[in-house]
């Protein structure tokens, strides 16, 4: 697909097809880089978009580390 860069003030822009954007999952936020020649657009990721599935896939054990010992529960603490 060819496109015109359109004047946006003093800036830049190009129109995207609504197929196009649609087919790649664009949604209002976009990410864009410079790589070799070539700009890449791609969906901007939800900070912690996967994290619910990855903690399932591992379990609930593996959430929090046991517990160990420190100095002040030997040295400081009386019950």
């Amino acid at each position: 697909m060819k496109a015109r860069l359109v004047r946006i003030g003093n800036s830049r822009g190009i129109r995207l097809a609504k197929p196009l954007i649609e087919e790649v999952g664009l949604t209002d936020e976009v990410e864009i880089r410079a790589q070799g020649g070539a700009l890449i657009i791609t969906s901007v990721a939800a900070p912690r978009a996967g994290w619910a599935e990855a903690i399932d896939r591992l379990g609930p054990s593996a959430m929090l580390d046991a517990p160990s010992a420190t100095r002040f529960d030997e040295d400081e603490w009386a019950w």
